[in-house]
C-alpha cells in the first residue's frame, strides 16, 4: 500500500509534540539533551530493548538502574559471573535473554572493541538481537532511519491507516505503511515519539485523539472504527501443566537448591528443586524424609501454558545427602534471585 501525500502524516508534527511530552525513563536522552548534541549510549539502548522484549516499561525499570549500577559498562557486564547476572535477571522472566545477554556482551567486549555495530545487518549477527532490536538499536543509538515497529507502532499505523487485516498477519502490512513514514532526519527521536504516542495517547481501548499531533490523518478516528483496531486473532486457550515443588530446609537453616539445565524454561536459573512439569504430578524428591504436602497449590502463568504446582516440605539433618541440588546457607542464598514461580514456592513456606 502506497500512501498518498495528501493521507501521510507529517513526522515534523509528532517530533514537536514529542519534544514536549516525550516520557522520561532511565536509559533515554531526552530530546532536549539529543537536539544539544548529547548522544545515546549503545550499551544502554541495547540493555533495555533486550529487557524491554515482551516486557513492560514499568517492570523493566529498576532492573535498567540495577544492571547498569552494578556493570555501567558493557566489558563490565561481558567479565560478570553468569550466576550473578541470571540471579540479578530473577523475576523478569523470558530468561532466555539472559543468556543471550551474557554471550551478546561477551561478543561485543571481546570480538568488537566493545563498541556495538551501527548497522542493521551486522546487529542482527549478535546473539539475542532480532529485526525490532536491531532496528530500535540502529535508529535510537546512532540516529539511522531504521523502521521500529513495536506493538504501539502497530496500534498507531493500523488507526491511522484504518487497517482491519487481522494480527499477525497484518504484520508485513503494517510495517510497509511504517517504513513509508519513518524521517530521514531525527529517526531515533522519531521511532520513540511514534512508541510514546501509541503508549499514551494512542491507548487500545481509551484512544485520547483531541490530543493526537495525527488526528486530522486518522482515517479510522473519522470513520469511527478506532476503538476495534487493531484487530486480533482470538487468543487460544493455554494448557496446563503440572508439577511439585521441594523445599528442603535443613536444620541449620540451609535450603536445598538446584541450578536448572541451561537450555528450556528457566534455563540455567538457580531455582528450588522440583519434578517434571507435565500432563499429571509427577512425583521425583530430591531427598528422602517425612514429606509434608502444602494445602494450596501455586499457580504461575507462562507464555504457553498456566503451571499449577504441589508444594512439599520437609526438614533434612545434617547427614543426609541429596540425590540431586546443593544445600545453600542463608549467607549464601538470596531468595530475590529465584524465579518469580520459585519466589511464590518460597513464600507459601517462609510467610
Amino acid at each position: 500500500m502506497q500512501i498518498s501525500i495528501e493521507n501521510k502524516p507529517d513526522p515534523n508534527k509528532l517530533l514537536d509534540w514529542y519534544d514536549s511530552n516525550a516520557r522520561e525513563m532511565p536509559w533515554r536522552i531526552a530530546p532536549k539533551k539529543r537536539l544539544a548534541g548529547i548522544k545515546p549510549d549503545p550499551y544502554h539502548v541495547w540493555l533495555s530493548e533486550i529487557m524491554l522484549q515482551q516486557t513492560t516499561v514499568a517492570s523493566v525499570k529498576p532492573y535498567f538502574v540495577k544492571f547498569t549500577t552494578k556493570w555501567p559498562t558493557i566489558q563490565d557486564l561481558a567479565n560478570a559471573k553468569d550466576e550473578d547476572v541470571m540471579g540479578a535477571w530473577a523475576g523478569l522472566g523470558y530468561y532466555a535473554r539472559a543468556r543471550n545477554l551474557l554471550k551478546c556482551a561477551r561478543l561485543i567486549a571481546n570480538e568488537k572493541n566493545g563498541k556495538f555495530p551501527e548497522a542493521n545487518e551486522a546487529l542482527l549477527k549478535l546473539p539475542g538481537v532480532g529485526p525490532y532490536t536491531a532496528a530500535a538499536i540502529s535508529s535510537i543509538a546512532y540516529d539511522n532511519p531504521e523502521t521500529v515497529v513495536d506493538g504501539n507502532v502497530e496500534r498507531v499505523i493500523s488507526r491511522i491507516f484504518n487497517v482491519h487485516t487481522e494480527l499477525p498477519k497484518a504484520k508485513k502490512e503494517l510495517s510497509t505503511l511504517a517504513k513509508q513514514l519513518t524521517p530521514e532526519f531525527r529517526s531515533g527521536d522519531y521511532a520513540q515519539a511514534i512508541m510514546d504516542l501509541g503508549a499514551t495517547v494512542c491507548k487500545p481501548k481509551i484512544p485520547q485523539c483531541d490530543i493526537c499531533p495525527w488526528v486530522n490523518h486518522c482515517i479510522s478516528k473519522r470513520k469511527g472504527t478506532s476503538k476495534y483496531l487493531p484487530r486480533k486473532l482470538g487468543k487460544t486457550k493455554k494448557p496446563t501443566r503440572y508439577g511439585i515443588a521441594y523445599f528442603v530446609e535443613r536444620v541449620d537453616g540451609a535450603i536445598l537448591t538446584e541450578v536448572r539445565p541451561p537450555n528450556g524454561l528457566l534455563g540455567g536459573m538457580l531455582s528450588l528443586p522440583s519434578s517434571e512439569w507435565g500432563d499429571t504430578f509427577h512425583d521425583d524428591p530430591p531427598i528422602d524424609g517425612d514429606w509434608e504436602i502444602k494445602n494450596d497449590l501455586v499457580k504461575h502463568a507462562f507464555t504457553h501454558f498456566d503451571l499449577n504446582l504441589k508444594v512439599m516440605h520437609v526438614t533434612a539433618n545434617l547427614e543426609q545427602v541429596p540425590r540431586r541440588g546443593k544445600f545453600l546457607g542463608p549467607d549464601e542464598l538470596d531468595s530475590n534471585n529465584l524465579p518469580t514461580v520459585m519466589k511464590k514456592v518460597w513464600k507459601s513456606i517462609k510467610y
